[in-house]
């Protein structure tokens, strides 16, 4: 009864997905238009907040009641007394950032963005067939198509292995499912997708020469 307003994994919960969405695409516009240094600094400084607070709420009953009130709408139920996803994405994004490479993290970064939650909507709402844990086959395809339409439309509107686009587009496609899929023991899908797709995408880049531009 105490934390009966938050949102189970379960339920669609589009006010999370869209701050979600909103919020990387900040991210990601803040790292193409300001660089890397900037982007950091904004990072630690952001995470030296929501990381701590995290953690100290766990031992503080009423500083735990604060942030559930502030954040509530943003989180699950299982997150009241847990570390949450929050956390766990800006850990994902500081392990991003260190592949250094603009189109690698912007693209990822979209990945995240549209990829991980448009695929948790279609697997939560239309989801039949499960394939591992609760992940479905659905959310899967859902996944593949968002993140090879991102790839394709990001590659050709920057010059971007255009000449390989009908290869590379299906394949982000497949980096992008694998991500959301891949389980990695009981960590959060806000920390594996990043780390996951950016490994993936960096493969991909050196075989199609995405570092070339």
């Amino acid at each position: 009864m105490q934390h009966q307003g938050l949102k189970h994994r379960s339920d669609i919960h589009l006010t999370r997905k869209l701050a979600h969405c909103v919020g990387i695409c900040f991210i990601a516009a803040v790292f193409n238009l300001a660089g890397l240094k900037i982007a950091w600094i904004i990072l630690i400084c952001v995470s030296l907040f929501i990381i701590p607070l995290d953690i100290l709420r766990q031992k503080n009953e009423a500083l735990n009641k604060a942030t559930l009130r502030v954040f509530g709408p943003f989180m699950r139920k299982h997150e009241a007394h847990a570390i949450s996803g929050m956390t766990y994405l800006y850990l994902g994004c500081m392990v991003l950032l260190l592949f250094n490479d603009r189109h690698l993290i912007t693209l990822t970064l979209l990945f995240l963005a549209f990829g991980d939650p448009i695929a948790s909507f279609f697997g939560i709402r239309y989801g039949k067939d499960k394939i591992i844990g609760n992940k479905t086959l659905q959310g899967t395809m859902a996944a593949f198509v968002v993140c090879a339409i991102v790839a394709g439309v990001y590659c050709y509107f920057n010059n971007l292995m255009t000449e390989r686009l009908l290869i590379v587009a299906p394949l982000s496609g497949l980096i992008g499912a694998v991500a959301e899929l891949a389980p990695v023991g009981k960590l959060d899908d806000n920390f594996t997708f990043p780390v996951i797709a950016a490994t993936l995408l960096y493969v991909l880049f050196k075989v199609y020469g995405g570092f070339a531009v």
